[in-house]
């Protein structure tokens, strides 16, 4: 009876301990299984996140492609921030703009625009200058690239016009919308000037003869 009550007593301590290693063992899996979790769950919250990101990125340059009279494709690979700085800062100035966007994410922002045709040239780190004045964003470019030989236009759109490198050339080569204005203000007000300097002369010959009268009339 005695050694029954042991083996017993054995038995039980052995099925405690088993009993209590599984338990032990399930709770550090449910420790190792949440970390996991929360990376996942992170991770579904960043990708959501970069996916939205594109989606405006490619809704404003659609907008903008959409916008523009003229595109200008160029390489930059090689050019400092400072550079680019400048560029981007001519370009202002001129009323054109610069775009720095991802080969893809472009492509896609261009379908549905005028300047579709540009898509074809976005190979390798690309910068595409855009302006409402279809002479200011490749008179802006070609300045830049005689000073600055990383700088290498690959060609444009003017609408749905397709543009080589000697078409941006001869575009930029053209007076900007500003200066087209000036000389059509230019053209109106000349002949204005000397109209207006015909009708006084006469005007001025008659009031002289009529002194002359008038004196001679006083000195009799």
């Amino acid at each position: 009876m005695r050694e029954g009550r042991l083996l017993n007593c054995r038995l039980a301590r052995c099925v405690l301990a088993t009993v209590s290693t599984g338990q032990a063992s399930g709770g550090t899996a449910g420790a190792t299984r949440r970390p996991l979790v929360d990376a996942k769950a992170a991770n579904r919250k960043e990708l959501a996140v970069e996916r939205a990101a594109k989606k405006e990125a490619v809704e404003q340059l659609n907008a903008a492609f959409k916008a523009t009279s003229v595109a200008i494709v160029a390489q930059y690979s090689g050019l400092t921030v400072a550079q680019m700085q400048k560029l981007r800062m001519q370009m202002k100035q001129a009323g054109a703009s610069v775009k720095v966007s991802k080969n893809r994410l472009a492509k896609i922002a261009l379908e549905g625009t005028d300047v579709v045709a540009i898509g074809s040239l976005l190979r390798g780190p690309t910068v595409i200058a855009t302006s409402n004045d279809p002479v200011a964003a490749p008179k802006v470019a070609m300045e830049f690239a005689k000073t600055n030989d990383k700088f290498v236009i690959l060609g444009g759109s003017m609408g749905k016009t397709v543009l080589n490198v000697d078409g941006v050339k001869a575009l930029a080569s053209l007076p900007s919308l500003d200066e087209l204005r000036g000389k059509i203000v230019g053209l109106i007000v000349a002949p204005a000037t000397k109209l207006a300097q015909l009708s006084n002369a006469p005007a001025a010959k008659l009031a002289r003869v009529i002194q002359a009268y008038a004196s001679k009339g006083e000195a009799a």
